[in-house]
């Protein structure tokens, strides 16, 4: 038998995180652990991490609705998935808690990622700034060898924002470097194709989410008639039933679909995306929405269950100052978790949050 413990955390970004819709310095997450009541040892931990202008649970009431969820989750022992599906980030949390608690180890599945034999390949993630620095990052990137790098675009000059991507391409050919930008809904769409087709002479591998979710025809058609692959993010965003994510892609048909757990219904909400897109021929691959290690680490090692070889988006955990201690490192463009490394070895409300 276990009880749920919630603590809040307040993670610090090392440098502002700008997106379309605003600069973050900080993320306000909740982590719930499971405790054995007749063995204190024995934990599980996972990460409950909504974004106040995304995640479609989060409200002013967000750490009460935890707190009910997770006293009823002590209650019948066990996680009501059903209950949970409109709660994505709740769910996600409690479905990696309770798989930390069973396996007893941060290895949540028996892989060749978690026995660290092998790494997922990443893309180099390049954040929203001022041209000059996301020139800088584009050259980290390359430095490291990045074979897949992707924009945010949509928050600087369109022209400046395509300079950018001239100055990758004019040193790195399609084979060389795989390009991808994520667009975060900020294209108009009666001025959407045309941006494409811009984009699409520098040969972009894709494009997510180019204009706004919840505009189905126009995303149709837009998907029916894009010279390169368009990818749905934020329009999976509140879709939590089976028959609506069919419907959805039925509609849509887009080339590539990007699952994030803590965004699209937890683990066993993105597992029926992944069972749709497969039988639609639809493409896919697994990002981050900016978690802690805690939950990477979770996200990663389902990841790594799905044996997808396309890079994923799995590169954010080391944005923040107070990230806590996991073995999870770059090494070149992969992600590796090493058995062996250093783990959390205090308890969670002793990594006090970063301050200035």
């Amino acid at each position: 038998m276990f009880r749920i413990e919630i603590i809040p955390y307040t993670l610090r970004f090392k440098q502002p995180a700008g997106t379309s819709r605003g600069v973050y310095h900080e993320h306000r997450i909740w982590y719930v652990l499971l405790r054995d009541v007749e063995d204190p040892s024995h934990v599980g931990i996972g990460e409950c991490a909504p974004l106040p202008d995304l995640s479609c649970d989060y409200s002013d009431r967000y750490a009460e609705t935890l707190s009910d969820y997770c006293r009823l989750t002590e209650q019948e022992q066990q996680i009501n998935t059903e209950l949970l599906r409109e709660h994505s980030s709740i769910l996600f949390g409690l479905e990696t808690a309770m798989l930390h608690y069973r396996q007893r180890s941060w290895q949540l599945w028996d892989t060749p990622f978690s026995r660290g034999e092998t790494g997922i390949t990443i893309n180099g993630l390049i954040w929203m700034g001022e041209f000059r620095e996301m020139m800088q990052q584009i050259e980290a990137k390359l430095e490291k060898g990045f074979g897949c790098i992707k924009l945010k675009i949509g928050a600087i000059d369109f022209e400046k924002e395509l300079a950018l991507l001239r100055f990758i391409r004019s040193h790195y050919s399609a084979r060389e470097v795989e390009l991808r930008v994520d667009a975060n809904g900020a294209f108009a769409p009666e001025e959407a194709l045309e941006k494409l087709h811009r984009l699409a002479e520098l040969k972009i591998h894709s494009i997510e989410q180019p204009i706004r979710a919840g505009q189905w025809d126009e995303m149709s058609r837009l998907c029916g008639s894009s010279p390169l692959s368009i990818a749905l993010d934020e329009e999976l965003i509140g879709i939590h039933n089976f028959t609506e994510k069919r419907a959805l892609l039925d509609a849509i048909r887009p080339q590539y679909i990007i699952l994030k757990p803590s965004l699209h219904g937890g683990i066993s909400g993105c597992n029926e995306w992944v069972a749709l897109a497969n039988e639609l021929e639809i493409g896919w691959w697994v990002t981050s929405a900016l978690e802690s290690n805690i939950g990477l680490n979770s996200i990663a090692q389902w990841c790594a269950t799905l044996d997808t070889p396309v890079p994923q988006g799995l590169g954010t955990g080391s944005l923040y100052y107070n990230n806590l201690p996991l073995p999870l490192e770059i090494r070149g463009d992969c992600l590796w978790f090493n058995p062996s490394g250093t783990f959390p070895d205090k308890p969670l409300q002793e990594y006090e949050p970063y301050h200035d």
